[in-house]
Formats: C-alpha cells, sequence, structure tokens
C-alpha cells in the first residue's frame, strides 16, 4: 500500500464510475494527504484553510510570482487597477463585484506569464471621514486607519490578491508630500493661481463646493443643503489650459465605454465660432463682447441676453432696483427657468456691418439681464436668434409677443410655417426679399452650406475689425480651496514683504496638526490653530502665516496610480523608468459616478506630470489609462408594504413558503422589487455574511454569474445554490479522475501524448487511434480555455466564463460515464487545465483540487498559481464513419476523415487495404469500379 493510501479514508461509490470493464468496489478521496474531501464540508473551511496555508509560505499575502516577474524585463507587463475605496468601514456587494472583477483578470495575466501590478489603498481624506469623526469625537485620523484595517481583513475574506507590499493612503504623510510637490509644480508652471471668486458655500459643512458638487437643485451632493454664494480667496489650477487636448485626445480612448467618452467631451465642451464685439449707447459701457457658435445666423440676431452677474448688468443694477431685485431673485431660484429675463432700461445694442456698402443689422438691439446666459461661459453674453434656437424662441415669445421672429437664412430648428420661412433641407443658406427693419438682407451668401456661410460671416467680421474665429470650452479652471481640517495642506506661505511664497521642498511635508476628536466641530479647524497658522516666511525669515485650506480630495486621487509604481520612494513622487514601464494603466475598474471629474482630472494631472518631465508615453498622448471599465451597480431584494409603499424589514416578513413571503402584521404579499441598496430600504447584503456562508469562491462566482459586467446585477443570494452545487461537483470529479488513473499516467502530460500523434492538418497519424469520445473532450479542452481567455481579455464577459466552467465540468463527467474506453492521461490533462482556468475566478476550490492531484502524482504541493494558462492546440477533425460495400455487400465499417471520400480513388483503395479484412476480400481481385459518397464506399469486382 503506498504512502497515500495509508494517508486515506475509504469512501464507498458506484463501480460506473471506474474504467469500462474494470469494477471499483471503493476509492480514497483525499483534500490533502491527511484530509477527507467530505461532501458536508462547508466550502467556507476551505477559505480558512487556503488562506492559512498561503500566509505560511508567502508572508507578503501573495503566492503570485509578483516580485520576481516585475524584475524579470522579459516578461510583458500589465497593470490592473480598480479604483481605490473611501474607508467607510464596510465592504458592500458593489466592492466585491469591483475587486472580483480586477482579481480575475489580474490573475489570469498572471498565469499567461506577464508581470502584473495589482495594488490597492485608500482614498483616504475628505468630508466623510471628518463630519463621522466629529460625531464620534475622534481624530479624523483615528477612526480612518481603524476603518482600513477593517477593510483590509475584509477583502482577505474575499481572496482579493492585491499587491500589499504597495499600499497607499492619501492621509499618509509619506503620500501627500508628493501631493503638495505636484502643487508646487503647478504653481511653478503658472497653473496654480489664487484670486477672488463667487463660490458655492455648504453651509452645514462649512466648507467650498466645485460647481460639480452642487446638483441641478442647488443643493450640496454631500450635506443636501441648499448652497449660498460667497466671494472668498481661492486657489485654482488652470485645467483649461489643457481643454483642448483633453478633448482631443478622446478620440484616442478606443478601449473606453462610449458613454463616458461623450460624457467627457460634454463636460469639456468644445465650442467653434467666433467672438463678436457689438456696441452699446451705454457711454460707460460702449462695447460688447459675444461669443457664438453660429456666425452664420447673425443676420438673424433679435436680441442680446447677459448672465445676471455681468458686469454692465451689475452697473445697471446699482440705477435700477427692479433689476436688483430681478437678480437677487434668480440667484436665489434652484431651477433656472429659461423664459424669464428682464429688458435693461435706457440701453440699446448695435453690430455696425456693412455689406456693399449697405447696413445689414439692426441698430436697436434690445438687451435683457437672463439667468440661462452661463457667467462662466463665452462672455457672459449670447445672441439671441429664434429663427434658429428653440431655447432663444421660447424667450422672445414670452417677451415680445406682437413681434414674430425674423425670416432669415436656415436651416431653422423652429417648426412654424406661418410665421417662419421654408428651410432648405438640404443645410443650403438662403436670402428672400423680406426686409430687416428697412435694410436690405445679406444676398451674399445665398446658397452657400452653413459651413461655408459662417466662414464667410467671420471672414466679414474680421475685414470689419468686430470679431473673429476662436474656439471656447465649458471647461471651467478647477477649485481646489476646501475649508476643513482634514485634507492635504497647501504647501504656500502668505508674507506681508515677500507675497506667496511655496514652502520648501525640504520643508515638505506641511503636516495636519495633531487635535484631539472633542475639539472638531463643522468649521475650519486649522483657522484657530496659532501653532500652525503662524510661521516664518522661507525667503526673508520675518513672521508670516500659512494657508489654511486645504485640497480638494480629487487632487489626492489625481495621479495615485503613478505611487503604485514607486510606493516607497522617499525622493520622489515615483521613478520616472518605473512609471514608464507599466504605465498607462492596462485595465481600470470602477463606477460610471467616476466618468467625468476624478477621470477628467486624472487625465489632466497625468498630462501635466509628462509635461513636467515626470514620465512620458507617446504613444497614448500621456493619457492614463488604455482600458476603462465601468461596472453597473448591485441592486437589492427589495419588500414594500403594498398599502402603505413602507419599505419593510425581513423580520416583518413570513418566509415560510421563501418563494412567496407574507407580511406578519397584515397577512398580504409584499411588494418585490430590485433597487439600490440602501439602509432606508433594508435591502442591502454584507458580503461577509454571504462568504462565510457559502464560501469566497461561490461568492465571486455567483457575482460575476449573474449579469454581465456593465449591467446593474440584481443580488439573489437564493441562487448561489447553484453555484456552490457545481463547485461541489468540481471536487466530486477530482475524485473519480483520481480512481481512473494511475500515478505513473498522472505523470504523464496527455498535452505531448495526443498532440504528437496530430499532424499539422489536424489529421491523426496512424501511432495513435483515438476514438470519438476522445476526440471530442480533446477539442472541448481547447474550445473552453480559449473562450475562457478571451471572454476576460477581450470580450469582458465575465458572466459567460463561468457557464463555460460548468460546461467544461459536464463534458468531463460525461467523458468519464462514456461506454468507450478513454486515455486516462487525457482525462487526467482535461481536469488539471479546468483547475487552472477556474482558479482566476474560483482559487480555494481550484487549489484544493490541484492539491490531491499532485498528491495522486507523488509530488509534493506547489500552489496552482505557478502554473501557466493552457495554450490552445489545433482541434482535431472528428473521424467520421464510413459503411464499406463490395459487390453490394456490406464488409466493413471505417472511420477516417469527413472528406475522405473526395480523395483520388488511389488514395482510397490503399487505405482500405490497411484493413487486413477487406484486403483479404480485395485479394487478386480487378476493381471495375469505386463509388464513393458521405459515409459510403462501394466497390464492384470483376
Amino acid at each position: 500500500m503506498s504512502a497515500l493510501e495509508k494517508a486515506g479514508t475509504l469512501v464507498r461509490v458506484w463501480h460506473r464510475w471506474g474504467p469500462p470493464g474494470k469494477k471499483i468496489d471503493s476509492i480514497r478521496c483525499f483534500s490533502s494527504a491527511n484530509e477527507l474531501v467530505d461532501q458536508n464540508r462547508r466550502l467556507s473551511d476551505l477559505d480558512n484553510k487556503w488562506s492559512k496555508r498561503w500566509r505560511e509560505v508567502s508572508p507578503d499575502n501573495s503566492l503570485h510570482p509578483t516580485k520576481h516577474l516585475l524584475n524579470n524585463s522579459d516578461a510583458p507587463t500589465f497593470y490592473a487597477l480598480s479604483m481605490f475605496p473611501y474607508p467607510s468601514g464596510m465592504l458592500h456587494l458593489g466592492h466585491l463585484r469591483v475587486y472580483t472583477i480586477s482579481d480575475v483578470v489580474a490573475r489570469l495575466k498572471r498565469l499567461k506569464g506577464y508581470k502584473v501590478l495589482h495594488p490597492m489603498g485608500w482614498d483616504a481624506f475628505g468630508l466623510p471621514a471628518e463630519n463621522a469623526a466629529i460625531e464620534r469625537g475622534v481624530n479624523p485620523a483615528v477612526w480612518t486607519e481603524e476603518n482600513i484595517k477593517k477593510m483590509k481583513q475584509q477583502m482577505g475574506l474575499m481572496m482579493a490578491d492585491f499587491d500589499w507590499d504597495r499600499e497607499v493612503s492619501t492621509c499618509s504623510p509619506d503620500y501627500y508630500k508628493w501631493t503638495q510637490k505636484i502643487f508646487k509644480s503647478l504653481y511653478e508652471k503658472g497653473l496654480a493661481y489664487r484670486k477672488e471668486a463667487e463660490i458655492n458655500w455648504d453651509p452645514v459643512d462649512q466648507t467650498v463646493l466645485a460647481n460639480e458638487q452642487v446638483d441641478s437643485m442647488g443643493r450640496s451632493w454631500r450635506s443636501g443643503a441648499q448652497v449660498e454664494k460667497r466671494k472668498l480667496e481661492q486657489w485654482f489650477i488652470g485645467i483649461t489650459k489643457y481643454a483642448k487636448d483633453l478633448n482631443k485626445d478622446i478620440d484616442d480612448l478606443d478601449k473606453w465605454p462610449d458613454k463616458v467618452k461623450s460624457m467627457q467631451r460634454h463636460w469639456i465642451g468644445e465650442s467653434h465660432g467666433a467672438d463678436i464685439t457689438i456696441f452699446t449707447t451705454d457711454h460707460s459701457f460702449p462695447e460688447l463682447k459675444i461669443f457664438t457658435s453660429r456666425p452664420e445666423t447673425l443676420f438673424s440676431v433679435q436680441f442680446v441676453a447677459l448672465s445676471i452677474d455681468h458686469p454692465l448688468v451689475s452697473k445697471l443694477a446699482q440705477e435700477d432696483s427692479k433689476l436688483r431685485e430681478f437678480v437677487i431673485s434668480a440667484k436665489a431660484e434652484t431651477d433656472v427657468d429659461t423664459t424669464k429675463g428682464y429688458l435693461l432700461k435706457n440701453v440699446k445694442a448695435s453690430i455696425p456691418i456693412s455689406v456693399d456698402g449697405k447696413k445689414s443689422i439692426n441698430y436697436t438691439l434690445p438687451l435683457y439681464a437672463a439667468p440661462y446666459v452661463l457667467g462662466t461661459y463665452g462672455h457672459g453674453s449670447v445672441m439671441g436668434c429664434p429663427a434658429h434656437d428653440e431655447r432663444d424662441y421660447i424667450f422672445w415669445k414670452t417677451h415680445n409677443q406682437s413681434i414674430p421672429p425674423l425670416q432669415t437664412v436656415g436651416p431653422s430648428n423652429i417648426e412654424e410655417p406661418h410665421e417662419l420661412p421654408y428651410v432648405d433641407k438640404k443645410g443650403k443658406m438662403y436670402t428672400n426679399t423680406h426686409l430687416n427693419n428697412g435694410v436690405e438682407y445679406l444676398g451674399k451668401i445665398e446658397g452657400m452650406s452653413t459651413k461655408d456661410a459662417s466662414s464667410e460671416v467671420i471672414s466679414l467680421l474680421e475685414k470689419e475689425g468686430l470679431g473673429s474665429m476662436t474656439t471656447k470650452y465649458r471647461l471651467r479652471d478647477w477649485l481646489i480651496s476646501r475649508q476643513r481640517y482634514w485634507g492635504v495642506p497647501i504647501p504656500m506661505i502668505f508674507c506681508d514683504n515677500c507675497g506667496t511664497v511655496p514652502v520648501p521642498d525640504e520643508d515638505l511635508p506641511v503636516t495636519l496638526p495633531k487635535v484631539e476628536g472633542e475639539k472638531f466641530g463643522k468649521q475650519n479647524l486649522l483657522n484657530h490653530l496659532d501653532s500652525f497658522i503662524h510661521t516664518e516666511c522661507p525667503e526673508c525669515h520675518s513672521p508670516a502665516r500659512r494657508d489654511t485650506d486645504t485640497m480638494d480630495t480629487f487632487m489626492d486621487s489625481s495621479w495615485y496610480f503613478f505611487r503604485y509604481t514607486d510606493s516607497k520612494n522617499t525622493e520622489l513622487p515615483f521613478d520616472k523608468e518605473k512609471a514608464n514601464a507599466l504605465m498607462p494603466v492596462d485595465m481600470y475598474i470602477g463606477g460610471v459616478e467616476h466618468a467625468i471629474l476624478h477621470l477628467l482630472y486624472s487625465r489632466f494631472i497625468s498630462k501635466f506630470l509628462a509635461d513636467a518631465g515626470y514620465w512620458n508615453n507617446s504613444e497614448l498622448n500621456n493619457e492614463p489609462i488604455k482600458q476603462l471599465v465601468t461596472q453597473g451597480m448591485v441592486h437589492g431584494k427589495t419588500y414594500t408594504d403594498p398599502k402603505s409603499g413602507r419599505f419593510l424589514r425581513k423580520d416583518e416578513l413570513d418566509f415560510k413558503d421563501p418563494k412567496n413571503p407574507i407580511i406578519i402584521e397584515s397577512g398580504l404579499v409584499p411588494e418585490i422589487t430590485y433597487e439600490k441598496m440602501s439602509k432606508s430600504k433594508h435591502n442591502g447584503a454584507d458580503p461577509a455574511s454571504c462568504i462565510k456562508k457559502y464560501g469566497a469562491d461561490a461568492t465571486r462566482a455567483h457575482m460575476l454569474f449573474q449579469a454581465p459586467i456593465s449591467d446593474t446585477l440584481n443580488w439573489n443570494e437564493e441562487q448561489i445554490v447553484g453555484t456552490e452545487r457545481w463547485l461541489r461537483k468540481v471536487i466530486n470529479l477530482g475524485s473519480k479522475i483520481q480512481a481512473y488513473v494511475t500515478k505513473e499516467e498522472a505523470n504523464k502530460s496527455a498535452y505531448h501524448t495526443v498532440v504528437d500523434n496530430v499532424e499539422i492538418n489536424g489529421v491523426i497519424h496512424d501511432q495513435k487511434k483515438l476514438n470519438e469520445t476522445e476526440i471530442s473532450l480533446f477539442n472541448s479542452i481547447q474550445e473552453y480555455t480559449a473562450r475562457v481567455s478571451k471572454s476576460v481579455e477581450e470580450d469582458l464577459s465575465f458572466n459567460t466564463i463561468i457557464s463555460d466552467y460548468m460546461k467544461f465540468t459536464n463534458k468531463i463527467e460525461a467523458t468519464l460515464k462514456s461506454k468507450e474506453k478513454v486515455d486516462p492521461e487525457l482525462l487526467f490533462d482535461a481536469y488539471k487545465k479546468l483547475l487552472i482556468i477556474m482558479s482566476p475566478v474560483t482559487p480555494c476550490v481550484s487549489e484544493e483540487c490541484w492539491e490531491a492531484l499532485l498528491l495522486k502524482s507523488g509530488k509534493n504541493w506547489k500552489s496552482i498559481f505557478f502554473e501557466r494558462y493552457p495554450e490552445s492546440q489545433k482541434v482535431i477533425i472528428s473521424k467520421s464513419k464510413y459503411n464499406v460495400f463490395i459487390n453490394g455487400k456490406p464488409r466493413a465499417v471505417i472511420f477516417q476523415e469527413p472528406n475522405f471520400f473526395e480523395h483520388p480513388e488511389n488514395n482510397i483503395i490503399e487505405k482500405l487495404n490497411e484493413s487486413s479484412a477487406i484486403s483479404k476480400l480485395l485479394a487478386e481481385k480487378n476493381i471495375k469500379k469505386l463509388i464513393r459518397k458521405p459515409g459510403l464506399i462501394s466497390i464492384v469486382t470483376s
């Protein structure tokens, strides 16, 4: 008896699992040398076993040969990254989904021999942490560190294999020292500046909000408070200087979702058009600038609208109390009413253009103050063309019901044929005999396309000195000042003698002072700490003041993926060579809610760092991310009272019939929907509880299986039993295959045995004759290994890989049950490859079964993680059955390639004579006729 047999325990099984004709009275199933695979054993027990084993052999908690491969210059690199989380203290199913996806990608790439970077860190600064700490009376640093420990432990439960030796936390001085350095670099290049500006003030959180952090109702994105307008000195980052490149280079992001690229383009808001000078009758404000993206409509202008904070409006409001009241009221409105406007008194506008000596523009254009005009776009003024713009049309009709829109050049998007002229559907410009207040219409652009007409009008403006071609952007410079404690201190000093002075590099980081928790309140604490505020000017050494604002947390997250490439560097933010070798990120995974700000700021900082000499990647125009993957949200099963609409807790329901629960109090059937998970809806699910119950592998696989990656996932824990059943089948299958294969056979490789006997064209050599069952299994190996790889690397169809695992498992099991004799080496090889391709998704079950296979082979355990992903071989062309007739009588059945009947007659006869039974019948006979069809060979002899 072998040592392996001595260590085992007998388990009775049915004899049909043995090779044909060989009854197995009992087999021995092993999880390890001293462990029995118990069907009642929980899969979560495997989590405990293997996480402990991996820690024992790899204290850094990563069995993968990452460190070795990263030092191997010959291996290709792959940077897999999921968006780092805010340390709330509790991972949710959304975290589980995104981290499982990135983990599967990283593990598969490692199996393929890539040197993979798969790091993790913490987006640890910001208002949520500070507010939570205030509520608990602790310092945000203490609260944040406790949460990081909890969440790191939870990530371990989900078997996420991160490179923890590269961990970063944005609230660590070792990290934010370099955020401060990057800010200084921006300042030195003229891209960080301070100015007084009207800002959004959150009265609850007591801090400035960027425009992007205020919703359409004028409320704070976090506190929900109605935002106030104030004027403060603030720090801005000049992202608008990169607007052109940020917009243009979107075209090169061919592995980004179209939806995200569209959102970025819209936010940048590039518009091509003309700046036009108009004149007013106000002598103290004689000229205005207007930007229009449709210069060809210039001759249909009927009014000019100004933003409510335009300088001319502000001036006139001092003289007009009703205008002043209108402006105050408009600023207080949460929704912009596009019909509202105030006709400015005692001022008119004109555009004195001459065409062929004739004046062509109305000299008495009315001016309105209109809330719909953005003061931050263009020049805070727009020309109103009711015949060409729906909003202008509605505005004009509201304020001038008796004056119709001008009949003007097309095309128009206003469909009122009784009031407006016919529009050329081909988009051609045209003129007519209509007079614009007595001035003949411009006939020079008649018949032109709108594009050519636009160019003609711009040329005319330039000739007259009244305008020029230009490009405008909706994007505004990035306001980064925040009046809160828990953030990166802005490394600037204010000196009465020297002005604004950067903190010297040798004095970085400017650290946050340690403060007891009970001293926190919703105010800028740094403003009240003299020990922090008062300092010495680095240039003249006279008394000076520190800047007490901290940075927007988007600054922290705009460059963290660079730090991962060299997280322990104490001299630089990161080494240039290391960044160039690993950046850009090959696959970045996270929620679509970050599609605009985080990604836009990251793209900007990445391009700036390249311009500043920190790194370079000209192939992708210094973009930081090659492929972006935005996973859908996870929704939970939600129970609602049909009468009151109240969300129900599970303890208010009777689940005796799980498929038909009833409300305990009323006996009514609840309404069941899937909604975004929240405490108020009582529909959350704790990943840790699920993992404890079903195991990490089943939870991970079920998460992937339930929905395509970009779709909303309706989490239904009840269905996880199907995934659990499949994993147990895989374990059982290992036991059956071990019984089928001898130790010697297990030590051989079916890869060589089978493929060495296959010609390049797929036809099998005579030395090795595979039956149909064996050919089918061999082909299945090639099919499923290739499909799983393609699904992960190309199609991102993670849900289909689980179904492919299941189909592959069933194929191996069906082959075992086959009545035909199956090569044990081929079966063993198929099962090995199943485990290898499963291991990125189900590492614990794969490792468990892998260890058992190694023991069967008499080998010591070596992790499956060090295996290579199977290379797909040529599919063997399956042989077809041919009935052989001689002189009209059936004499034999042979198996040949499907096109055998198309071969030359001599070749067919030669192949038939290889059969001793047929050659005897044909001996010394003359073949008069050979009839061949698919599945039939008929010979007539004399």
